[in-house]
Protein backbone atom coordinates (compact mmCIF):
# COMPACT_ATOMS: atom_id res chain seq x y z
CA UNK A 1 0.00 0.00 0.00
CA UNK A 2 1.45 2.96 -1.59
CA UNK A 3 0.79 6.56 -0.05
CA UNK A 4 4.08 8.13 -1.89
CA UNK A 5 3.46 12.05 -1.93
CA UNK A 6 0.91 12.41 1.09
CA UNK A 7 0.97 14.87 3.47
CA UNK A 8 0.26 13.27 7.17
CA UNK A 9 0.49 15.37 10.82
CA UNK A 10 0.97 12.82 13.72
CA UNK A 11 -0.59 14.84 16.69
CA UNK A 12 1.35 12.87 19.73
CA UNK A 13 3.93 11.17 17.46
CA UNK A 14 6.65 10.68 20.53
CA UNK A 15 5.89 6.81 21.48
CA UNK A 16 3.18 4.43 21.58
CA UNK A 17 0.18 4.37 18.81
CA UNK A 18 1.70 8.10 17.67
CA UNK A 19 5.12 6.84 16.94
CA UNK A 20 3.93 3.16 15.53
CA UNK A 21 1.88 5.10 13.16
CA UNK A 22 3.83 7.62 12.53
CA UNK A 23 7.03 4.74 10.94
CA UNK A 24 4.04 2.82 9.08
CA UNK A 25 3.08 5.55 7.45
CA UNK A 26 6.66 7.09 6.50
CA UNK A 27 6.77 3.29 5.19
CA UNK A 28 4.00 4.03 2.64
CA UNK A 29 6.04 6.54 1.87
CA UNK A 30 4.63 10.05 3.63
CA UNK A 31 5.73 12.91 4.70
CA UNK A 32 5.26 12.86 8.10
CA UNK A 33 5.14 15.86 10.62
CA UNK A 34 5.56 14.34 14.02
CA UNK A 35 4.65 16.12 16.95
CA UNK A 36 4.40 16.08 20.40
CA UNK A 37 5.94 17.68 23.58
CA UNK A 38 9.41 16.12 24.55
CA UNK A 39 12.46 16.26 22.45
CA UNK A 40 15.87 15.03 22.82
CA UNK A 41 17.35 16.91 26.11
CA UNK A 42 14.01 17.94 27.00
CA UNK A 43 11.52 15.53 28.31
CA UNK A 44 7.65 16.47 28.57
CA UNK A 45 6.83 16.04 32.33
CA UNK A 46 6.24 12.91 31.82
CA UNK A 47 9.69 12.32 32.07
CA UNK A 48 10.54 9.34 29.39
CA UNK A 49 13.16 9.24 27.12
CA UNK A 50 11.48 8.93 23.71
CA UNK A 51 11.79 12.03 21.95
CA UNK A 52 9.86 13.64 18.44
CA UNK A 53 13.30 13.85 17.06
CA UNK A 54 13.72 10.17 17.22
CA UNK A 55 10.34 9.18 15.72
CA UNK A 56 11.16 11.43 12.69
CA UNK A 57 14.11 9.74 12.64
CA UNK A 58 12.52 6.42 12.54
CA UNK A 59 9.84 7.65 9.95
CA UNK A 60 12.34 8.71 7.33
CA UNK A 61 14.66 5.60 8.23
CA UNK A 62 11.12 3.29 7.15
CA UNK A 63 11.26 5.39 3.52
CA UNK A 64 8.98 8.13 4.54
CA UNK A 65 10.37 11.93 4.90
CA UNK A 66 9.79 12.51 9.05
CA UNK A 67 9.74 16.34 10.56
CA UNK A 68 10.20 17.08 13.80
CA UNK A 69 8.19 19.68 15.35
CA UNK A 70 7.51 20.37 18.80
CA UNK A 71 3.73 21.15 19.55
CA UNK A 72 2.25 21.74 23.09
CA UNK A 73 -1.22 21.23 21.71
CA UNK A 74 -2.99 22.55 24.80
CA UNK A 75 -1.50 26.06 23.46
CA UNK A 76 -3.29 27.46 20.33
CA UNK A 77 -0.16 29.96 19.16
CA UNK A 78 1.29 26.48 18.84
CA UNK A 79 -1.00 24.54 16.87
CA UNK A 80 -2.01 27.49 14.93
CA UNK A 81 1.36 27.92 14.05
CA UNK A 82 2.06 24.21 13.05
CA UNK A 83 -0.74 23.84 10.52
CA UNK A 84 0.48 27.96 8.74
CA UNK A 85 4.11 25.95 8.63
CA UNK A 86 2.75 22.55 6.95
CA UNK A 87 0.46 24.85 4.82
CA UNK A 88 3.53 26.90 3.64
CA UNK A 89 6.42 23.78 3.16
CA UNK A 90 3.49 21.73 1.67
CA UNK A 91 1.96 23.97 -0.67
CA UNK A 92 -1.40 24.41 1.53
CA UNK A 93 -1.42 20.24 1.58
CA UNK A 94 -2.50 17.71 4.47
CA UNK A 95 -3.84 14.27 3.58
CA UNK A 96 -3.57 12.60 6.95
CA UNK A 97 -4.69 13.60 10.58
CA UNK A 98 -3.74 11.61 13.16
CA UNK A 99 -5.21 12.93 17.08
CA UNK A 100 -2.73 10.95 19.03
CA UNK A 101 -2.29 13.36 21.96
CA UNK A 102 -2.41 11.80 25.14
CA UNK A 103 -0.26 12.48 28.20
CA UNK A 104 -2.59 11.47 30.98
CA UNK A 105 -1.02 8.58 32.77
CA UNK A 106 0.15 10.44 35.72
CA UNK A 107 -3.41 12.35 35.72
CA UNK A 108 -5.53 9.41 35.90
CA UNK A 109 -6.43 7.96 39.54
CA UNK A 110 -7.12 4.73 39.23
CA UNK A 111 -8.89 2.58 42.39
CA UNK A 112 -11.00 5.62 43.18
CA UNK A 113 -14.74 6.68 42.65
CA UNK A 114 -15.32 9.76 41.06
CA UNK A 115 -16.67 11.93 44.26
CA UNK A 116 -12.84 11.07 45.34
CA UNK A 117 -10.94 12.56 42.64
CA UNK A 118 -8.85 15.67 42.35
CA UNK A 119 -11.09 17.16 40.05
CA UNK A 120 -8.50 19.99 39.10
CA UNK A 121 -6.33 17.14 38.02
CA UNK A 122 -8.92 15.39 35.97
CA UNK A 123 -9.80 18.56 33.82
CA UNK A 124 -6.14 18.90 33.81
CA UNK A 125 -6.82 15.26 31.85
CA UNK A 126 -9.41 16.91 29.62
CA UNK A 127 -7.06 19.43 29.01
CA UNK A 128 -4.73 17.39 27.36
CA UNK A 129 -6.55 14.70 25.67
CA UNK A 130 -9.96 16.11 25.09
CA UNK A 131 -9.08 19.65 23.95
CA UNK A 132 -6.01 19.68 22.38
CA UNK A 133 -7.30 17.27 19.73
CA UNK A 134 -10.45 19.98 19.20
CA UNK A 135 -8.36 22.66 18.62
CA UNK A 136 -5.71 20.84 16.32
CA UNK A 137 -8.21 19.36 14.18
CA UNK A 138 -9.88 23.35 14.02
CA UNK A 139 -6.44 24.47 12.39
CA UNK A 140 -5.75 21.35 10.74
CA UNK A 141 -9.04 20.83 8.75
CA UNK A 142 -9.23 24.02 6.73
CA UNK A 143 -6.60 22.99 5.12
CA UNK A 144 -8.34 19.67 4.00
CA UNK A 145 -11.81 21.45 3.34
CA UNK A 146 -9.56 23.96 0.59
CA UNK A 147 -9.25 20.41 -1.06
CA UNK A 148 -12.17 18.83 0.32
CA UNK A 149 -10.69 15.79 0.73
CA UNK A 150 -8.72 14.21 3.91
CA UNK A 151 -8.55 11.64 6.64
CA UNK A 152 -8.79 12.61 10.42
CA UNK A 153 -8.06 9.62 12.87
CA UNK A 154 -9.28 9.81 16.57
CA UNK A 155 -6.69 7.45 18.61
CA UNK A 156 -9.38 6.02 21.62
CA UNK A 157 -9.66 3.04 23.82
CA UNK A 158 -11.85 0.80 23.06
CA UNK A 159 -14.43 0.77 20.41
CA UNK A 160 -17.75 0.66 22.63
CA UNK A 161 -19.51 2.22 25.55
CA UNK A 162 -18.09 0.02 28.23
CA UNK A 163 -17.20 1.31 31.10
CA UNK A 164 -13.18 2.16 31.44
CA UNK A 165 -12.81 2.13 34.96
CA UNK A 166 -12.19 5.59 36.04
CA UNK A 167 -14.57 8.62 35.41
CA UNK A 168 -12.12 10.94 33.82
CA UNK A 169 -10.43 8.19 31.77
CA UNK A 170 -13.57 7.04 30.84
CA UNK A 171 -15.34 10.15 29.95
CA UNK A 172 -11.37 11.09 27.44
CA UNK A 173 -11.67 8.21 25.54
CA UNK A 174 -15.44 8.30 25.12
CA UNK A 175 -15.43 11.80 24.17
CA UNK A 176 -12.67 11.29 21.74
CA UNK A 177 -14.92 9.00 19.41
CA UNK A 178 -17.92 11.00 20.01
CA UNK A 179 -15.82 13.87 18.41
CA UNK A 180 -15.09 11.49 15.40
CA UNK A 181 -18.54 11.07 14.92
CA UNK A 182 -19.47 14.43 15.39
CA UNK A 183 -16.72 15.74 12.64
CA UNK A 184 -18.03 12.99 10.50
CA UNK A 185 -21.63 14.43 10.59
CA UNK A 186 -20.72 18.16 9.86
CA UNK A 187 -18.53 16.95 7.14
CA UNK A 188 -21.96 15.10 5.61
CA UNK A 189 -23.49 18.73 5.88
CA UNK A 190 -25.47 18.47 9.07
CA UNK A 191 -24.13 22.00 9.87
CA UNK A 192 -25.84 25.10 8.90
CA UNK A 193 -24.25 27.94 7.05
CA UNK A 194 -24.87 31.45 7.36
CA UNK A 195 -27.61 31.65 5.46
CA UNK A 196 -29.73 28.96 7.61
CA UNK A 197 -28.80 26.07 4.89
CA UNK A 198 -27.30 22.79 5.15
CA UNK A 199 -23.23 23.29 3.85
CA UNK A 200 -21.45 20.01 2.43
CA UNK A 201 -18.45 22.15 1.38
CA UNK A 202 -16.35 19.04 2.95
CA UNK A 203 -17.97 16.37 1.90
CA UNK A 204 -15.05 14.31 1.11
CA UNK A 205 -13.11 14.52 4.30
CA UNK A 206 -13.31 11.67 6.78
CA UNK A 207 -13.23 10.99 10.40
CA UNK A 208 -13.19 8.10 12.49
CA UNK A 209 -12.10 6.62 15.85
CA UNK A 210 -9.59 3.97 15.64
CA UNK A 211 -8.73 2.15 18.85
CA UNK A 212 -6.08 -0.42 19.65
CA UNK A 213 -5.87 -3.71 21.57
CA UNK A 214 -3.21 -4.49 24.45
CA UNK A 215 -1.13 -2.49 23.40
CA UNK A 216 2.91 -3.55 23.72
CA UNK A 217 4.07 0.41 24.24
CA UNK A 218 7.19 1.42 25.69
CA UNK A 219 5.63 2.31 28.73
CA UNK A 220 3.81 -1.04 29.08
CA UNK A 221 7.00 -3.11 27.96
CA UNK A 222 8.87 -0.83 30.66
CA UNK A 223 6.24 -2.01 33.48
CA UNK A 224 6.58 -5.68 32.89
CA UNK A 225 10.50 -5.39 33.02
CA UNK A 226 10.48 -6.79 28.94
CA UNK A 227 11.15 -6.08 25.82
CA UNK A 228 10.28 -6.30 22.70
CA UNK A 229 12.33 -9.01 22.09
CA UNK A 230 11.19 -11.15 25.14
CA UNK A 231 7.85 -9.32 25.49
CA UNK A 232 6.30 -13.27 25.87
CA UNK A 233 7.77 -13.63 29.60
CA UNK A 234 5.65 -10.83 30.83
CA UNK A 235 2.45 -13.63 30.17
CA UNK A 236 2.99 -14.92 33.73
CA UNK A 237 2.25 -11.70 34.98
CA UNK A 238 -0.68 -10.83 32.88
CA UNK A 239 -2.15 -13.45 30.59
CA UNK A 240 -3.90 -11.34 28.81
CA UNK A 241 -0.63 -10.45 27.87
CA UNK A 242 -0.62 -13.11 24.80
CA UNK A 243 -2.68 -11.28 22.83
CA UNK A 244 -0.84 -8.04 22.70
CA UNK A 245 0.17 -6.04 20.07
CA UNK A 246 2.85 -3.46 19.17
CA UNK A 247 2.41 -0.08 18.16
CA UNK A 248 3.27 -0.67 14.26
CA UNK A 249 -0.04 -2.66 14.13
CA UNK A 250 -2.46 0.36 14.70
CA UNK A 251 -0.30 2.22 12.41
CA UNK A 252 -1.13 -0.75 9.37
CA UNK A 253 -4.76 -0.04 10.06
CA UNK A 254 -4.17 3.31 9.41
CA UNK A 255 -2.15 3.56 6.41
CA UNK A 256 -4.90 0.54 5.29
CA UNK A 257 -7.77 3.10 6.12
CA UNK A 258 -5.87 5.86 3.82
CA UNK A 259 -5.37 3.32 1.04
CA UNK A 260 -8.89 2.85 1.13
CA UNK A 261 -10.81 4.51 -1.99
CA UNK A 262 -14.14 3.70 -0.15
CA UNK A 263 -13.14 4.77 3.37
CA UNK A 264 -15.56 7.65 3.58
CA UNK A 265 -18.08 4.33 4.49
CA UNK A 266 -16.36 4.10 8.17
CA UNK A 267 -17.25 7.76 8.72
CA UNK A 268 -18.32 8.45 11.92
CA UNK A 269 -17.15 4.99 13.63
CA UNK A 270 -15.46 3.88 16.07
CA UNK A 271 -12.97 1.03 14.86
CA UNK A 272 -10.52 -1.55 15.71
CA UNK A 273 -7.33 -2.86 15.11
CA UNK A 274 -8.20 -6.56 15.30
CA UNK A 275 -11.83 -5.99 12.86
CA UNK A 276 -9.57 -4.04 10.30
CA UNK A 277 -6.89 -6.44 10.19
CA UNK A 278 -9.24 -9.22 9.18
CA UNK A 279 -10.93 -6.83 6.38
CA UNK A 280 -7.72 -5.44 4.59
CA UNK A 281 -5.16 -8.59 5.64
CA UNK A 282 -2.27 -6.35 7.73
CA UNK A 283 -0.20 -8.42 10.51
CA UNK A 284 1.71 -7.37 13.08
CA UNK A 285 4.90 -6.85 12.81
CA UNK A 286 5.81 -10.24 14.26
CA UNK A 287 3.50 -11.90 11.48
CA UNK A 288 0.69 -12.51 13.89
CA UNK A 289 -2.76 -11.28 14.12
CA UNK A 290 -3.87 -10.59 17.18
CA UNK A 291 -7.53 -10.12 17.66
CA UNK A 292 -8.30 -8.51 21.46
CA UNK A 293 -12.15 -9.06 21.19
CA UNK A 294 -12.32 -12.41 20.11
CA UNK A 295 -9.10 -13.50 23.12
CA UNK A 296 -10.74 -11.61 25.42
CA UNK A 297 -14.11 -12.79 25.39
CA UNK A 298 -12.54 -16.47 25.58
CA UNK A 299 -10.42 -15.43 28.70
CA UNK A 300 -14.04 -14.44 30.26
CA UNK A 301 -15.59 -17.59 29.21
CA UNK A 302 -12.56 -19.45 30.84
CA UNK A 303 -13.25 -17.45 33.93
CA UNK A 304 -16.68 -18.11 34.06
CA UNK A 305 -16.96 -21.75 34.25
CA UNK A 306 -14.19 -21.86 36.70
CA UNK A 307 -16.25 -19.22 38.54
Amino acid sequence: MSLEGKVAVVAGATRGCGRGIAVELGAAGTTVYCTGRSTRGNPSDLNRPESIEETAELVTKAGGIGIAVRVDHTQEDQVKALFERVRAEQNGRLDILVNDVWGGDPLVEWGKPFWELDVAQGWRLLERSVYSHILTSRYAVPLMVERDAGLIVEVTDGDGLHYRGNFFYDLVKTTVIRLAYAMAEEFKGKRINVNGEPDSTAANITAVALTPGFLRSEAMLDHFGVTEANWRDAIAKDPYYAESETPHYIGRAVVALACDPNVHQKAGKALATWHLSREYGFKDIDGRQPHWQEFFDRMQARKSSVE
